[in-house]
C-alpha cells in the first residue's frame, strides 16, 4: 500500500510539471510564425518587432541559471510556483498588450519563467523513484522541444480564428492550472544548498549574456562588421571571462566552475550549444522557406497553418522519442542516444537542403529531425543531471538549457546572414542561401555527435546518482548501495 501511495504521489507530481513546462515551451514559439501579424496589429516595423523575441531571449538567459540556483537553496518546488508566477503574469500582461513596448515589457517578465525546466529537473531527481528518473528526465527534455514545435504548428489557427491575443491567453489558463496544482500537490524539496546569490557574479553573467545574444540576434540587421555588433561581441567576451576568474575565486559562487569542469556536464553543454544551433534555427526559417511563393523557383507557397503542419513530423519525433528515451538509455547508455540522434537530426537537414521537390520530402526531413531531437535532448539532460550533486541540479540543468538558449540565437543569427547573402533586390531569398543554411545547420548538429564521444559511459553517471540518491533517502541503504554498484563503477 504504501509503495502504491509513493508511485501514485510521483505520477501527480510529473503531471504538474509537464503542464508548466508545456506552457513555457509554447511561449517560446508560438509568436515565431506570426511576426508579421504582431507588426501589423501593434503598429511597428519589421526590425522592431523582432524585439517581441529578443527582448524574451535575454530575458531566459539571465533568469533561468538565478532560478535554478534559488530553488536549489530555498526549494525547488517554492521557486518553481514564483516562476509559474511570472510566465501568468506575462502572460496576462501580453494579451491585453496594444503596443510593442507593453509587449516587450510582458515578454522580458515571462523570461523569469525560463527557471520552470532546471527546477522541473530538480524536482524529479530529489522525489521521484530512482528507477524513475531517467525517464522522467527525458520525457520533460523533449516536452520543451515538443512545445516549441506544437507552437509553431499552433500559431496559424489560433490567429485565424481567435486572435494574435489568445497565443497568450491559452498559455496563460495552462499556467495558472500548473501553478495551483504545483502549490497544492507538489512536496517540497529537502535537499538545499547552503548560502546566498553572489549578486556581482549574477551581475557579471548577465553582462555577458546580454552583450553576447543582443549582438549576435541583431547581427543581421545591424551588420556583422557594424561598430555596435564588434563592441557587443568584445564586450562579451571580456566580460565572460571575467566572469569566469570571479567565479573560480568566489567563495559563494553562483555557478561552481569545479561542477562546469565536470567531464559529462561541460561535454553535455558543448552539444546542447551545437543542437541549439540546428533546432531553433530551423523553426525560425523552415516556415518561412515552405511559405515562399513557388514563382520564385523553389519552396511551396504555404500558409502559415500548411507549413506548421509540415514540421509537425517533428514534433511528433521528439515526443514519441522521449517517451522512450529512459528505456533505450537503460539499454544503450546515454552517450549513445546522444550520438545517435546528432547523426539523425545532421541527416535531416541535409535532406531538405539537397532534396526538397516535394512535400514528401520535407515530412521525410522533418522526421528525421524529431527523431534525432528527441533522443539526443533527453539523454543530455540525463547526462547534466546523473553528473552533479542533487543539492547542484537546478543550476546545472539551468546553465545546459540556457547554453542550449545561446546556440539558437547563435544559429538564428548565422542563418539570417547566410539566407539573405544573395536575396534579390527585392528582398527575396535565393534557393542556394537556404541551401547554404541548412547545410550550416547539419554540419552544426552532426559536429554534437562528435562533442558527445566525449561523455564518459553512462554506468558511472548512473552509480554515482544512484549511490547519492539512496544515502539521501535511506542513509542506512548507503553503504550497501555502494558496495553493490563499485563493480559497476570500476568498469
Amino acid at each position: 500500500m504504501k509503495t502504491a501511495s509513493r508511485r501514485a504521489h510521483h505520477q501527480l507530481t510529473f503531471a504538474v510539471l509537464t503542464v508548466g513546462v508545456g506552457a513555457y515551451a509554447l511561449l517560446q514559439s508560438l509568436v515565431m510564425p506570426v511576426l508579421p501579424t504582431l507588426e501589423s496589429e501593434l503598429g511597428t516595423t519589421q526590425t522592431n518587432v523582432t524585439w517581441v523575441l529578443t527582448a524574451y531571449l535575454l530575458s531566459a538567459s539571465i533568469f533561468t541559471p538565478v532560478m535554478g540556483r534559488l530553488g536549489d537553496m530555498h526549494g525547488k518546488k517554492r521557486v518553481f510556483v514564483v516562476a509559474l508566477v511570472a510566465l501568468a503574469a506575462g502572460s496576462l500582461l501580453a494579451a491585453l498588450s496594444t503596443s510593442l513596448s507593453v509587449m516587450i515589457v510582458a515578454r522580458v517578465i515571462q523570461g523569469i519563467g525560463g527557471g520552470v525546466l532546471p527546477l522541473a529537473f530538480g524536482i524529479i531527481r530529489d522525489e521521484f523513484p530512482v528507477e524513475k528518473v531517467v525517464g522522467a528526465v527525458g520525457i520533460i527534455a523533449a516536452l520543451t522541444a515538443v512545445g516549441a514545435g506544437l507552437g509553431i504548428v499552433l500559431a496559424g489557427p489560433i490567429v485565424s480564428v481567435l486572435g494574435f491575443h489568445w497565443l497568450f491567453w491559452i498559455p496563460l489558463i495552462m499556467v495558472v492550472l500548473a501553478g495551483l496544482a504545483a502549490q497544492i500537490l507538489v512536496p517540497e524539496s529537502r535537499v538545499r544548498t547552503a548560502g546566498k546569490i553572489n549578486w556581482f557574479t549574477a551581475l557579471l553573467l548577465s553582462g555577458w549574456l546580454v552583450a553576447l545574444l543582443l549582438g549576435v540576434s541583431q547581427a543581421p540587421n545591424w551588420g556583422w562588421g557594424s561598430p555596435i555588433v564588434v563592441g557587443l561581441l568584445v564586450a562579451a567576451a571580456v566580460v565572460a571571462v571575467t566572469w569566469v576568474v570571479v567565479e573560480s575565486r568566489s567563495g559563494n559562487p553562483l555557478i561552481d566552475m569545479s561542477m562546469m569542469r565536470i567531464r559529462s556536464v561541460w561535454a553535455a553543454n558543448l552539444v546542447a550549444l551545437l543542437m541549439g544551433i540546428g533546432m531553433y534555427a530551423a523553426f525560425g526559417f523552415l516556415p518561412q522557406f515552405l511559405q515562399t511563393p513557388s514563382s520564385a523557383g523553389f519552396g511551396f507557397g504555404a500558409s502559415v497553418t500548411e507549413s506548421g503542419l509540415m514540421l509537425l513530423p517533428l514534433s511528433v519525433g521528439m515526443f514519441l522519442l522521449g517517451l522512450a528515451s529512459g528505456r533505450l538509455a537503460s539499454r544503450l547508455g546515454s552517450r549513445n542516444l546522444v550520438v545517435a540522434g546528432s547523426i539523425v537530426s545532421a541527416i535531416g537537414y541535409f535532406v531538405v537542403a539537397f532534396l526538397h521537390e516535394t512535400e514528401m520530402d520535407i515530412y521525410l526531413a522533418t522526421s528525421l529531425a524529431g527523431i534525432g531531437f528527441g533522443l539526443a535532448f533527453s539523454a543530455m539532460s540525463n547526462v547534466v543531471v546523473a553528473a552533479v550533486p542533487s543539492e547542484q541540479t537546478g543550476v546545472a540543468s539551468g546553465m545546459n538549457a540556457n547554453i542550449r538558449t545561446i546556440g539558437g540565437s547563435l544559429g538564428a543569427a548565422f542563418m539570417a546572414s547566410i539566407v539573405t547573402a544573395g536575396a534579390s533586390p527585392s528582398g527575396v531569398p535565393q534557393e542556394s542561401g537556404y541551401v547554404n543554411g541548412f547545410l550550416m545547420l547539419g554540419v552544426a548538429v552532426g559536429l554534437g555527435a562528435v562533442a558527445a564521444l566525449f561523455i564518459p559511459a553512462l554506468k558511472r553517471d548512473r552509480a554515482t546518482h544512484l549511490e547519492e540518491t539512496a544515502e539521501l533517502r535511506h542513509p542506512e541503504l548507503a553503504l550497501v548501495a555502494g558496495g553493490t554498484l563499485a563493480g559497476d563503477k570500476s568498469e
